[in-house]
């Protein structure tokens, strides 16, 4: 039997673009839902029944029992949040164990992260990146220095040694930076130990040998990123970035797998845009406009609860997402939001210390005026359409002018936060 290929969906923008839901809806096209890279600093979304689920770490597939979901050897887990959402998803009536496996080479979040994220962070003064403080960065960066703990470690019989070398060598950078740790980390400690037992009650896997031979024997696989595109480690505007590789060629790398496997690549996009944290952003409104849209679309981060920045489409980040990811569809988000706005602004080019180009500068200091192409809004609600035909014409040109801009079909539009609130245009 011919190999499957496998899908990617991801976030094109800046994160927060809407995934968990789309993964939510897609999933009953796959066996196999997998997350390859980020941590707890990711919140995603899904909304049904009228109730509202966040997910941080477990893969957006989980609601779907007979779905096989996969935490990669690419993502960061930190056990107390992870214990959060299974006992969340058990008091659903799910039973996660079931359904759920870890790689044994995913990188532990450990107590002493947290705390070095807040102490680097604290450092920085008024030069801050925005952390979510979840001690995502500092992981990552024992990961890099290859002094991190895995997942595999807590099986391991010398795993109390491996803790405290990496808890001793925390506390002397802790130390160094004046950072005061002491009256937090008992507590912290005290959480995480007692967190263990729920972790190591899941299955842990060589989840390379295992997407390898789900592929083989003819499963579907969906592969699910966290954040955006415009926060990758590499392509993201550095230093404003999380510390993982969001884009598709990360997945490979956050699973193991070939990259001659590449399917669909999935594109999720918000019809407008938001930002958490610092950095820039070069289509943020700072106006009345700005606040409507963050008080409709109830921008607020599912993670930290942070207001988010709200600004109209850029196509110049746009069109730079999908070149590097090899975006075959796209999946338009939450233009709902914009039901009743007159005239909705798309940036379609940058003048970048006064000249023009339709290219993302590579300096984060460079100053980017937005220029803007006015379409006409489409003044009612279309949360009720259930197909593409009840959509108003206006909306419809919404969409065609990012189709005829990008090359690229907007396959999927989400016209509400429930599941059932999606139009599938194939």
């Amino acid at each position: 039997m011919e190999k499957q290929k496998i899908d990617i969906l991801l976030g094109l923008q800046w994160g927060d673009e809407g995934k968990g839901k789309i993964v939510d809806v897609v999933t009953p096209k796959y066996d196999v839902v997998a997350r390859f890279q980020g941590g707890p600093n990711a919140g995603h979304s899904l909304e049904f029944n009228g109730i509202r689920h966040v997910l941080h770490i477990i893969p957006s597939g989980i609601f779907h029992k007979e779905k096989t979901n996969i935490i990669g050897n690419g993502v960061v887990i930190d056990p107390i949040t992870f214990e959060e959402e299974i006992d969340a998803l058990k008091n659903l009536g799910l039973t996660p164990t079931d359904n759920l496996f870890i790689s044994k080479k995913a990188h532990l979040i450990l107590p002493t992260h947290r705390l070095l994220d807040a102490a680097y962070e604290s450092q920085k003064g008024d030069k801050k990146i925005g952390s979510t403080l979840k001690g995502i960065g500092p992981t990552y960066t024992d990961k890099t220095a290859r002094t991190g703990l895995r997942v595999c470690d807590l099986i391991s019989p010398n795993f109390a040694e491996k803790y405290s070398q990496a808890i001793t060598q925390h506390l002397k950078i802790l130390d160094g930076l004046g950072f005061d740790y002491k009256t937090a980390l008992p507590e912290l400690e005290y959480k995480w130990r007692a967190s263990l037992d729920t972790l190591k009650s899941f299955t842990f896997i060589d989840s390379e040998y295992e997407m390898y031979d789900y592929l083989q024997s003819g499963k579907s696989v969906l592969a699910e990123g966290a954040q955006g595109t415009m926060l990758d480690l590499e392509f993201g505007a550095y230093p404003f970035v999380t510390s993982s590789n969001t884009i598709a060629a990360g997945a490979f790398t956050g699973l193991g797998l070939d990259p001659h496997l590449a399917g669909k690549v999935i594109g999720i996009v918000k019809a407008y845009c938001t930002r958490v944290g610092s950095g820039p952003f070069p289509t943020e409104l700072f106006d009345a406009t700005g606040e409507q849209l963050r008080k409709q679309g109830n921008e607020y981060g599912a993670t930290t609860g942070r207001p988010r920045r709200c600004g109209w489409l850029d196509l110049v980040a746009l069109k730079y997402a999908l070149m590097i990811n090899g975006v075959t569809d796209i999946a338009l988000t939450k233009a709902d939001v914009m039901d009743n706005f007159e005239t909705i602004n798309i940036c379609t080019a940058y003048k970048v210390n006064g000249e023009l180009t339709t290219r993302m500068p590579t300096e984060t200091d460079a100053i980017i005026e937005p220029v803007y192409t006015p379409l006409k809004g489409w003044m009612q609600n279309i949360s009720s359409c259930k197909t593409y035909d009840e959509l108003p014409q206006t909306f419809k040109d919404y969409i065609r002018f990012i189709e005829e801009e990008t090359h690229v079909k907007v396959s999927i539009v989400s016209v509400g936060p429930d599941r059932d609130a999606t139009i599938f245009r194939d």
